[in-house]
């Protein structure tokens, strides 16, 4: 009985590692930001306004276009990762602190970001910041335009895409001008969910979608 118990024990550590330990690491961490959040409600300051969250193989683009625009030209504060984090503080820990620190979140969506572990639980955290606060938080820039069936297993995704504001750039290489104004003014709403979100849309329908999904 006692080996017996013992291997059962053995198989489902094992088979909870292989197989769960993302979720486990995720709901770990969602609470956290549950507890960071209730914890900072009635005394959050916000010392930026906006935490970038990229894959590296897009930071080309963060760093020449996104980053001079919004930072140089406009003059807002950006959060990014290989800048602002806190050297030796575990990876979660600074996520957590820079989207709750920051007013909005700012996702740089690409095929990448969507294979990335790390991208996955950014975004995640940041929209279960949006679900949980009900405030317009959270701001989605396509780099590509994706087709539909390849955000079908990222659910949470499509639903934010029904709901929220985005902006596609691969839409907006005719017009660069029309899409710096678009952000601008979505770095600029109150947190309010009945924000302008229609107003911020660049594009016509999610990114990839035809106009008849």
């Amino acid at each position: 009985m006692s080996t017996a118990c013992a291997v059962m024990v053995v198989m489902a550590v094992s088979f909870t590692h292989h197989f769960l330990q993302w979720h486990l690491v995720y709901a770990y961490y969602l609470l956290l930001a549950f507890l960071y959040n209730t914890k900072h409600k009635d005394k959050r300051a916000h010392p930026y306004d906006a935490f970038v969250s990229y894959n590296a193989n897009d930071e080309h683009w963060v760093l020449g276009e996104l980053l001079p625009k919004l930072e140089d030209e406009q003059g807002w504060r950006l959060c990014l990762h290989h800048r602002d984090f806190q050297p030796g503080k575990p990876i979660m820990e600074n996520i957590t602190d820079a989207i709750y620190g920051s007013r909005k979140t700012i996702c740089v969506i690409s095929h990448d970001y969507l294979a990335s572990e790390w991208c996955s639980r950014e975004i995640q955290v940041a929209s279960f910041r949006l679900f949980d606060e009900q405030k317009d938080v959270l701001i989605l820039v396509f780099l590509e335009d994706i087709p539909m069936q390849q955000l079908s297993p990222y659910h949470r995704m499509r639903r934010l895409l029904k709901r929220q504001t985005y902006l596609s750039w691969s839409r907006a290489v005719a017009h660069p001008d029309l899409f710096w104004e678009k952000l601008r003014q979505a770095l600029e709403t109150r947190e309010d969910p009945a924000g302008e979100h229609l107003l911020l849309s660049v594009g016509d329908g999610i990114p990839g979608e035809r106009p008849d999904q």
